[in-house]
């Protein structure tokens, strides 16, 4: 069986950090990564990373945050720094198996100003 958990999500003030953790069970994925979804907005790419560990970044948040990979653990992380109020949103781990994705179930992120 296929499962993404994420955890790690909660509630910073701005300025702070907080760590995401997606561990992914059931097939060995390629490439890995983070999306979100605002209220009242669609979800979009925050940044993802080959199984080879070349990383990819929305701008709006290259420069603070940091996507990284455990293939022993099949386990994909983002490190958010420098958190704003807009990226307040909930947090979904993606992952890909030839040509399926998977999700997990969302993990919320909320920031204070």
């Amino acid at each position: 069986q296929v499962q993404l958990v994420e955890s790690g999500g909660g509630l910073v003030q701005a300025g702070g950090s907080l760590r995401l953790s997606c561990a992914a069970s059931g097939i060995i994925f390629g490439a890995m990564g983070w999306y979100r979804q605002a209220p009242g907005k669609q979800r979009e790419l925050v940044a993802s990373i080959t199984r080879s560990h070349s990383p990819n970044y929305a701008d709006s948040v290259k420069g603070r945050f940091t996507i990284s990979r455990d293939n022993a653990k099949n386990t994909v992380y983002l490190q958010m720094d420098s958190l704003k109020p807009e990226d307040t949103a909930v947090y979904y781990c993606n992952a890909n198996f030839l040509t399926r994705e998977y999700w997990g179930q969302g993990t919320q992120v909320t920031v204070s100003s």
